[in-house]
């Protein structure tokens, strides 16, 4: 079992960066792949990235291609969420989730273990 916990929220102006935190908990987190997803007000929860256990493999959403970056230090127990040139539409509330399986997911449903979140705000 692992418990997260999400930090680096907060209020931007667009074209702006920002980097999420995510620290785990216990010795197993480097047995766990984790993700990154977004939920809006109104809106269903989004995949926005995710990364194997090993940091080697890397998967985005689609609308943050190229201007978000996934990473983890598995020594720190902590996965990393770097934002750039962010948008109005960026704004949600942030989790990191973690999966015990080898696979990496973009789907809500083979997460096992969720953060409480964290808020970013992008204005115009």
């Amino acid at each position: 079992q692992v418990q997260l916990v999400e930090s680096g929220g907060g209020l931007m102006q667009a074209g702006g960066s920002l980097r999420l935190s995510c620290a785990g908990s216990g010795r197993t987190f480097s047995t766990y792949s984790m993700g990154w997803f977004r939920q809006a007000p109104g809106k269903e929860r989004e995949f926005v990235a995710a990364i194997s256990r090993s940091g080697g493999r890397t998967y985005y959403g689609d609308s943050v291609k190229g201007r978000f970056t996934i990473s983890r230090d598995n020594a720190k127990n902590t996965v990393y969420l770097q934002m750039s040139s962010l948008k109005p539409e960026d704004t949600a509330v942030y989790y990191c989730a973690a999966d015990g399986s080898i696979m990496v997911y973009s789907t809500v449903r083979e997460y096992d273990y969720w953060g409480q979140g964290t808020q970013v705000t992008v204005s115009s």
